[in-house]
């Protein structure tokens, strides 16, 4: 379903756009390197490395404010600040060039220090995911070998009864509590508080050589079954991404023939974040790229979408989103019109499929604003297709096309290249793909095939490149020899006027191996019977893929931190 567009839309069609980005002289102009032996298109004028990223933001906005954490205010010189001193603490504790810095904690200010603090000194900086058990926590420190710890008290609360499984483990630094915990040292006794951090000395940066294909960050990926994989990020990965995260809005004028405006230093966009940084979409899409273009990032221990409306209101937040659940809540809120949401100029949103019926309601409601997804992994450093605005209008089932310095192709089970629109495999391939994964030989070498990273999702490109997820190939459900595919079987409960939020999975069936199920959880207000669902769903797809049966959650469904839905948690909606 494509939505009402503007007349004589597009002027320049999308091998022009990105031929006029990245021509010589031009903002993303392209080079080419050689990357573990391939030949890779890459960013020209990227900064080799997130330290450069660092120094630059420093010079250039200085007491412009960057992040925003309740009443705490920290400005580019002071996050500069202490994200130098912390890089000597540790390298005074004897952390090195390529040492794990593990870091476990919510989304608090002291989580980027930390992130910077560990890659300015050439160390690895190894987030481990928040909302982990004890059990997983400790798995994520035996499988990266972290020789430092800095945590949050709640997390460590979890790690502290496992601790003598980390023989590795030699400093922990705790964050937030009234009193350090035994065996650990108060983080606030090494760099202090935040509203102190101004007060830190102006000191040089660690003396030490990283290049751009030294490793940055291992992030493990949210795998909804077995042992997560740590990913292996490097700085040109990372380098990469910041790029990215501003590509699309300069295509979109291009798309438009329109000139692309100079930049006005005296606006400052605002991220209002609640995705956690551990997620490769915190951290490469969101704070790397807004460190780099002196961006204000305002954090939300969780979302609420009261909360969150405050917040837009009080920062003038430009950009909002996550998930497409957030901008349903905010959208449908009785109390929305309360508020001064009139600075939104973006809602954009990934990690699970969004509605076309979403975006013409988030265009109505936030005239000022362009809708906006994309596609990307852990293991492709977050951004690798970006898709907003016009282009987003015209194709709202669609990710969008790749950043030109990548590539997309569609294979077969043999591995061999399809045709335009064709369903199978995708597989990409860039200079923001990781090299691998850590300590695991054996999954690198399945996950990849030369250059090539083997995705798992089942997905067509049509005639222009724009890529279409269909399902993760591992979830596709098999109903007596014919394919469904759950993506297909959500989207068209998306659409049903009552529906907020959907997953399709799979119950087992004695004879046709398995029939699809739904979860659904409906607008605040509105009704609809499981009777009128199926009806619904029948009338636009074939008899077997509509739903056996459907299960309704009176709570937005449970995601992982991406905001893929986990569908091994809605079997319980169907136990008996």
């Amino acid at each position: 379903m494509t939505q009402e567009l503007p007349a004589g839309w597009p002027a320049v069609s999308l091998a022009r756009a990105h031929e006029a980005l990245t021509a010589p002289g031009a903002p993303f102009e392209m080079a080419e390197a050689v990357i573990r032996g391939h030949r890779t298109r890459i960013w020209k004028n990227a900064p080799p490395t997130l330290r450069e990223i660092l120094v630059a933001s420093r010079a250039t906005f200085g007491e412009r404010i960057f992040l925003v954490h309740e009443d705490e205010r920290v400005s580019y010189e002071t996050f500069a600040r202490a994200s130098i001193a912390l890089a000597h603490w540790l390298e005074a504790q004897g952390v090195a060039k390529g040492d794990r810095v593990a870091i476990v904690m919510r989304n608090l200010p002291e989580w980027p220090v930390a992130f910077f603090a560990s890659v300015l000194l050439g160390a690895i900086a190894t987030p481990l995911n928040g909302w982990w058990s004890g059990e997983e926590l400790i798995y994520g420190l035996k499988d990266s070998g972290a020789r430092v710890i800095i945590a949050d008290e709640e997390r460590w609360a979890r790690i502290a009864p496992h601790r003598d499984e980390c023989p590795a483990l030699e400093k922990i630094a705790v964050t937030r509590a009234e009193k350090a915990p035994a065996g650990t040292i108060a983080f606030e006794s090494i760099i202090g508080t935040p509203d102190a951090w101004n007060n830190l000395p102006d000191a040089p940066l660690p003396v030490v050589e990283i290049g751009p294909d030294d490793d940055a960050s291992i992030l493990y990926t949210s795998g909804t079954t077995g042992n997560s994989k740590g990913a292996i990020q490097t700085h040109r990965n990372s380098t990469c991404g910041v790029f990215a995260a501003q590509f699309s809005a300069m295509r979109n004028f291009i798309r438009r023939g329109e000139p692309i405006p100079a930049p006005d230093p005296s606006v400052q966009r605002s991220m209002l974040i609640a995705i956690p940084f551990f997620h490769t979409t915190g951290a490469h899409a969101i704070l790397c790229p807004s460190l780099a273009t002196g961006g204000k990032i305002v954090m939300m221990r969780r979302f609420d979408p009261v909360r969150a409306m405050q917040l837009i209101e009080r920062e003038r937040v430009t950009t909002a989103g996550g998930v497409p659940t957030i901008a349903w809540q905010i959208i449908e809120h009785p109390d929305r019109e309360k508020y001064d949401l009139s600075s939104l100029e973006a809602v954009s949103y990934g990690g699970a499929p969004a509605s076309s019926e979403l975006v013409r309601r988030i265009i109505e409601v936030f005239p000022k604003s362009a809708p906006g997804i994309g596609w990307g992994m852990t293991e492709t450093t977050s951004t690798f297709t970006s898709h907003s605005a016009e282009d987003y209008r015209n194709r709202p089932e669609s990710a969008g096309p790749c950043i030109p310095v990548c590539d997309m192709k569609i294979v077969d089970d043999d591995g061999r290249s399809l045709p335009t629109g064709a369903v199978g495999e995708l597989w990409v391939r860039g200079p923001n793909v990781v090299r691998g994964y850590w300590n695991k030989p054996e999954a690198t070498a399945k996950a990849f095939e030369g250059e090539w990273l083997k995705t798992g999702d089942v997905a067509r490109l049509d005639d222009e490149g724009f890529l279409f997820i269909v399902d993760r190939k591992k979830d596709m459900l098999i109903r007596g020899g014919e394919n469904i595919y759950c993506i297909e079987v959500e989207e068209v409960l998306y659409r049903h006027p009552a529906v907020m939020d959907a997953g399709v999975i799979g119950l087992p069936h004695h004879t046709l191996g398995e029939e699809p199920a739904a979860v659904v959880t409906l607008k605040a207000g509105m009704n609809a019977s499981e009777d009128e669902l199926r009806a619904f769903v029948g009338e636009h797809l074939a008899a077997f893929k509509v739903p056996v049966r459907i299960a309704f959650s009176g709570e937005p469904l449970p995601r992982n931190a991406p905001g893929k839905i986990m569908k091994p948690q809605l079997r319980a909606f169907f136990a008996e």
